[in-house]
């Protein structure tokens, strides 16, 4: 989460509103800075007032864009505040709230109060056995998302796909099982009758009991690429080719699925300038900085929600697999795919990290020796 530059009001519209005899109306984002500022000098009580002051400025007609924008910081400095007071039962509901735009926020215990890392920390676990109630409640199974229930609805008796012999069979969605070695010698076929037995040798080879008539991993193959088809299909492109279809067919359905607007600095890979400040600004701003003052900077600079969501469309979808939707051989209690839909940068692009692509790459090498790679199959 980054921050961004924020207008200050003119001077001529200052001296207007004086010379009227009206009190200063400050606009929202700089009432927002005004808080923050209260927060950070340690003055929580004034910082709730203006806090409640731009709550109620934010809710009349003409500010609907910016309550949006607004309301997840609303909900954390408020949260914050309140904790600072000692009064953790109120400001734990606020931080849930925060928490549901921002599920895998942190704040560094070095620069925020014990009592604000507390009450987060509280939050999340507040937010975490609600969750697990509602579960056990409903005794609804580990895969509670909606995309995960649609997934076991779907049919299972797919019919199988037509056989495919031309050489655009190497770059459907088989390609994300084929070997280096099997894309080459396949490329080398041009005989239809010779490609025919080369993908017949292909699901025999991935048959995990061959005795039987049913190849059960091309069966459930085939399946996730035919859910994620008719799902996830984005303009020309075949919905198991999109970089969702390729996490759906590899992994299958996520636990649960988030999805939110999308704030400014939130996607690392956008190289149209989406980041505010990179890491070697941060490192620059820091540099011979100690104390309070390092502590401002950094919170400037990186501090949560400073940066108003972007309005118009784009949005940020997270998959997130708990341990038990994991391959076997990913030590990670759980991994989280992101993908964001931004103008100008592309529709449900995945970020990629070293956490995601080594998961991706591990359920590869499984699936190419006929193995569903997940401990919810063992």
């Amino acid at each position: 989460m980054r921050s961004r530059s924020i207008r200050s009001t003119a001077p001529l519209l200052l001296f207007a509103f004086l010379a009227s005899g009206f009190a200063l109306a400050e606009d929202l984002p700089g009432m927002f800075r005004k808080a923050k500022e209260q927060f950070r000098l340690g003055s929580y009580s004034d910082a709730l007032t203006t806090l409640d002051k731009l709550q109620t400025e934010s809710d009349k007609n003409g500010n609907e864009s910016l309550r949006a924008a607004l309301s997840p910081g609303l909900h954390f400095y408020r949260g914050a505040c309140l904790a600072g007071l000692g009064r953790s039962d109120e400001a734990i509901p606020e931080l849930k709230q925060y928490l549901a735009y921002a599920p895998n926020a942190r704040i560094d215990p070095g620069l925020y109060p014990p009592k604000v890392v507390a009450a987060l920390d509280a939050a999340r676990r507040a937010a975490d056995d609600e969750e697990n109630a509602e579960r056990a409640a409903n005794q609804e199974p580990e895969q509670t998302g909606s995309l995960a229930a649609s997934y076991r609805a779907f049919p299972k008796d797919i019919p199988p796909t037509p056989l495919s012999v031309d050489e655009s069979w190497a770059d459907g969605p088989v390609h994300y099982l084929m070997t280096s070695e099997e894309r080459d010698a396949y490329s080398r076929l041009s005989d239809p009758v010779q490609r025919s037995e080369f993908i017949t040798d292909f699901w025999k080879r991935r048959d995990p009991h061959p005795e039987t008539p049913e190849n059960e991993f091309r069966e459930e193959f085939e399946r996730r690429v035919a859910f994620a088809d008719q799902r996830m299909a984005q303009d020309e492109t075949r919905g198991s080719l999109t970089d969702r279809g390729q996490v759906f067919v590899l992994l299958g359905p996520p636990t649960y699925v988030g999805r939110r607007p999308l704030r400014t600095g939130e996607d690392l890979n956008d190289a149209n300038g989406m980041m505010i400040y990179t890491d070697h600004d941060i490192s620059n701003a820091l540099h011979g900085k100690t104390g309070a003052q390092a502590a401002i900077i950094w919170d400037k600079m990186t501090g949560p929600n400073n940066a108003l969501p972007n309005s118009d469309g784009n949005y940020r979808e997270i998959w997130h697999y708990r341990r038990e939707s994991l391959p076997q051989g990913i030590s990670y209690l759980q991994v989280d795919f992101d993908f964001i839909t931004k103008k100008g940068y592309g529709k449900n692009v995945m970020q990629r990290d070293d956490r995601t692509l080594s998961t991706l790459e591990t359920a590869r090498t499984a699936m190419r020796k006929g193995v569903i790679p997940t401990r919810a199959s063992k």
